[in-house]
C-alpha cells in the first residue's frame, strides 16, 4: 500500500459500478460511468479514471463530484457511450458543486483529499461528505449484470481484440433475452450499435498479418 492510503481501502473494500458527474469548466455537468474502490461503509471512495478523461480533468480541477448507485441500466449504457440526452433530470448537490442524478438509487458527494498520477490510471482518493436514498435499488438480475458487463466493453473499444469484444457479447447475449425487460434490451442494442459502429482493436491474428 502506497503512503498516505487509509488501510480500511485495502483490508476491506469492494468495486462498485455506477455514475459519477462532475461538474465541466464552463459549469454545465458530465456524466461518467465509474467502478471506484469502497469500503464497506461508504466513507471512502478510490477512484480510478483513465489520464485521458473529461472526468479526471474535472476532478483535478475541482475535486470534487458525486457518486451515484443506479439500477437502470438503459441511462447507464447511454452514459457510457457518450447519449446521455441533455434531459435527464437533476438537482444540485448539497455539500459539494456537483449534481445529483434522479433516476439513481442512492449517491455520495465525494470531496478529493489524495491524487496519485504516476501510473496509466490516476488514482483519487476520496472522502464522502454528504449522501441520500432516492428509490429502493430494484434488486439482482442476470440481464442487468450483461449489460453493464457489456456496457464496461464499449469503452474499451479501443483497447481490447475485436474477438475477446464479440465472444463476451455472444456469451452475455442469452442473459439479456431471457431475463431482461424492455429497458435492458433497449439498452443492449445501443451498446451492440455503438460497438458495431466504432473500429475495434485487431485481434491477435490481424495482427501478424501483412509485411
Amino acid at each position: 500500500m502506497k503512503a498516505g492510503k487509509v488501510d480500511v481501502m485495502a483490508r476491506d473494500s469492494l468495486i462498485l459500478e455506477g455514475l459519477v458527474t462532475t461538474v465541466r469548466p464552463d459549469g454545465h455537468f458530465h456524466v461518467a460511468p465509474m467502478g471506484p474502490r469502497c469500503d464497506a461503509a461508504m466513507r471512502q471512495l478510490l477512484l480510478r479514471p483513465f489520464s485521458t478523461s473529461h472526468t479526471l480533468q474535472h476532478l483535478l480541477a475541482a475535486r470534487e463530484g458525486v457518486f451515484h448507485v443506479v439500477d437502470d441500466v438503459l441511462l447507464l449504457a447511454r452514459a457510457a457511450i457518450g447519449r446521455l440526452d441533455a434531459g435527464v433530470r437533476t438537482m444540485m448537490a448539497k455539500e459539494v458543486r456537483g449534481h445529483i442524478l434522479l433516476d439513481a438509487c442512492r449517491y455520495y458527494e465525494f470531496k478529493v483529499d489524495q491524487v496519485d498520477q504516476s501510473g496509466e490510471r490516476a488514482e483519487l482518493h476520496a472522502q464522502v461528505v454528504g449522501q441520500g436514498r432516492l428509490r429502493d435499488f430494484f434488486g439482482l438480475n442476470r440481464a442487468k449484470f450483461a449489460v453493464v458487463e457489456a456496457a464496461i466493453l464499449a469503452t474499451r473499444v479501443h483497447l481490447l481484440a475485436r474477438c475477446t469484444i464479440e465472444q463476451q457479447l455472444d456469451q452475455l447475449e442469452p442473459l439479456v433475452d431471457k431475463t431482461g425487460g424492455s429497458r435492458e434490451r433497449e439498452a443492449w442494442q445501443l451498446l451492440r450499435e455503438f460497438i458495431r459502429e466504432h473500429p475495434l482493436a485487431p485481434s491477435p491474428r490481424q495482427e501478424k498479418q501483412g509485411p
